[in-house]
């Protein structure tokens, strides 16, 4: 199956940028769609970002729209997350996810693979 290891986390203070990094292997050839999912204590995982890995359309969460961009390492099995203009509400774990779907949205439903996470926190 999809293995996915991210990378990238740190601490920043606000105002900052970070960029995370997925690596995809195991079968990753046949994934549809890759995305960014974050999870502060005691609240539910959110969507961030979706990618899709064939016509490279996006899809962002209103609350990061204009400050973060998922991308993909062209020729690569690679998912970035570049995000700039930090705010406090951004800290959280951070998991790269995957799916074989031929459609999908930032519900975390529509992704059977996940990453281990990376920390982002961020302090004013």
């Amino acid at each position: 199956q999809v293995l996915l290891v991210e990378s990238g986390g740190g601490s920043v203070q606000a105002g900052g940028s970070l960029r995370l990094s997925c690596v995809a292997s195991r079968y990753s050839d046949s994934i549809k769609f890759m995305g960014w999912f974050r999870q502060a204590p005691g609240k539910e995982r959110e969507g961030v970002a979706l990618l899709d890995m064939y016509n490279f359309t996006t899809l962002y969460a209103d609350s990061v729209k204009g400050r973060f961009t998922i991308s993909r390492l062209n020729g690569q099995n690679t998912v970035y997350l570049q995000m700039n203009n930090l705010k406090l509400e951004d800290t959280a774990m951070y998991y790269c996810a995957a799916t074989y779907k031929y459609y999908s949205t930032l519900r975390t439903t529509d992704f059977s693979y996940w990453g281990q996470g990376t920390q982002v926190t961020v302090s004013s």
